[in-house]
């Protein structure tokens, strides 16, 4: 398979967009709900309060490899769990994410993303993954 330009460029424009997100999420649990009020928020919502803390970490690591093109692949694949268990609070609310307490179309739409982008690799602009041998 040959990949143009702007190929590339549209697989970093993913990569970078879903790597913001992750990261503004992660952030805003720690600065703007803190990581006490996250963890009682996850226990509200019948999660173990204490995954509040790797989720936090997840979100703004995986966030930050994903931005940078560091590990792309992984770093997509890693936040997958993180999506998938955002499904779950927002799927007995419906389909549309504008519902009361929203529905699970965002956080499936972003769960696939990320497994596309996994499927993708870097695109343009990318770190790369230092570990793997060039050949």
């Amino acid at each position: 398979m040959t990949q143009t330009a702007s190929t590339s460029q549209a697989i970093a424009l993913l990569r970078v967009t879903s790597g913001a997100l992750l990261l503004t999420h992660g952030l805003i649990k720690l600065l703007v709900f803190t990581p006490a009020g996250t963890a009682g928020f996850f226990e509200s919502i019948s999660f173990p309060g204490i995954l509040a803390y790797p989720v936090m970490a997840g979100e703004i690591g995986l966030g930050l490899a994903l931005i940078l093109g560091f590990m792309t692949r992984w770093a997509a694949l890693a936040a997958l769990p993180i999506m998938i268990g955002a499904i779950v609070p927002h799927a007995a609310n419906g389909f549309t994410f504008s519902n009361t307490g929203g529905g699970w179309e965002y956080p499936v739409f972003w769960a696939i993303a990320l497994a596309v982008q996994a499927m993708l690799g870097d695109g343009a602009y990318a770190i790369g993954n230092p570990l793997k041998q060039k050949v």
